[in-house]
């Protein structure tokens, strides 16, 4: 057929014959590939399953996020301990491994000469992190009083109060459950506990009870242990009332600022360590008591050791 066109004709003929058969071919190695790449897929699949499934489980929850925004969220050595065990991975492990079949075992040893990229990848995140870590210390220390913590903006506000209960001993994941219906701003976990925390930087509006009632409807959904609710002004009374025999704690500015205060010290002038049982009110040291009266006595059980000015308190178990 071919031979019976001329000219132009037959070049276009050609090009489109050529064009058609070029895609033929990519689209079989196409499938080719997958196929034979599925041993390698498997095989990371199996054997860091177990290990890694609930950290995976975590991250791809997160699916907005990519793993680089999570890294800079982690401590900076997290980046640098991920950007090894991938050169290691990448470098020496795969290349190793006999997956039984040609196309698979090139394409694991070809994997070698990409692992020190990817670790330079991996690595990017560390100083990040570092530099961001360095920042919200510098902002809890430069608190000096409630009108300084007003003037924040949210965001620095939500940093804030990250900051300050990370240095008594809570791991703090920020924005976990970000959303128009959700909206909490930190999580924090800390003996198996999940504690749900909701800021609010309002400066002159009372927080009302409805705020309240929305953190407790996240609260069973989650699954969380407690809540806290912190505001730089102040509870209406009915906010109040409504939390008084629920598993949520409302900080308002004032215990706030002593809260962070109470840190400012202990970092600079204590010479031990920090204990690790803190009111999360107002950072003072949980002591225990027992009660002498009420539907419990003789029943011992966890009191700040600030009270009466501060009367939060907490199970012995």
């Amino acid at each position: 057929m071919i031979d019976g066109l001329v000219g132009s004709d037959q070049d276009k003929y050609l090009s489109l014959w050529r064009n058609s058969e070029k895609r033929k071919l990519f689209l079989a190695l196409e499938c080719n590939f997958r196929g034979e790449i599925a041993p390698i897929r498997d095989f990371i699949t199996r054997r860091l399953g177990a290990g890694i499934g609930n950290f995976v489980k975590e991250f791809m929850a997160r699916k907005n996020e990519s793993v680089l925004n999570l890294l800079v969220e982690c401590p900076w050595w997290v980046s640098v301990l991920v950007s090894g065990i991938a050169f290691v991975f990448l470098k020496f492990i795969v290349p190793s491994i006999d997956f039984g079949n040609t196309m698979a075992n090139a394409f694991a040893k070809s994997l070698s000469n990409v692992a020190l990229f990817v670790a330079l990848v991996f690595l990017l995140p560390a100083p990040i992190s570092a530099l961001y870590s360095w920042r919200k210390r510098r902002l809890l220390d430069g608190q000096k009083g409630i009108d300084s913590v007003r003037a924040l903006g949210w965001r620095e506000f939500e940093e804030l109060v990250g900051e300050a209960y990370r240095r008594q001993g809570y791991a703090v994941t920020e924005n976990i459950a970000a959303g128009p219906d959700e909206g909490i701003d930190l999580g924090l976990k800390k003996d198996g506990g999940l504690v749900l925390v909701q800021c609010k930087q309002w400066k002159s509006t009372k927080v009302g009870v409805n705020i309240v009632r929305e953190l407790l409807g996240v609260m069973t959904a989650k699954h969380a242990t407690s809540g806290i609710l912190i505001t730089s002004g102040v509870f209406t009374q009915e906010a109040k009332n409504f939390a008084a025999d629920k598993p949520i704690d409302l900080v308002e500015g004032n215990q706030l600022l002593q809260l962070i205060g109470n840190l400012q010290k202990r970092g600079v002038t204590s010479p031990k360590p920090a204990p690790a049982n803190l009111c999360p009110k107002c950072g003072g040291e949980m002591v225990l008591r027992t009660a002498q009266k009420g539907s419990n006595p003789g029943q011992k059980f966890w009191g700040c050791s600030n009270y009466p000015k501060c009367r939060f308190t907490k199970a012995l178990n």
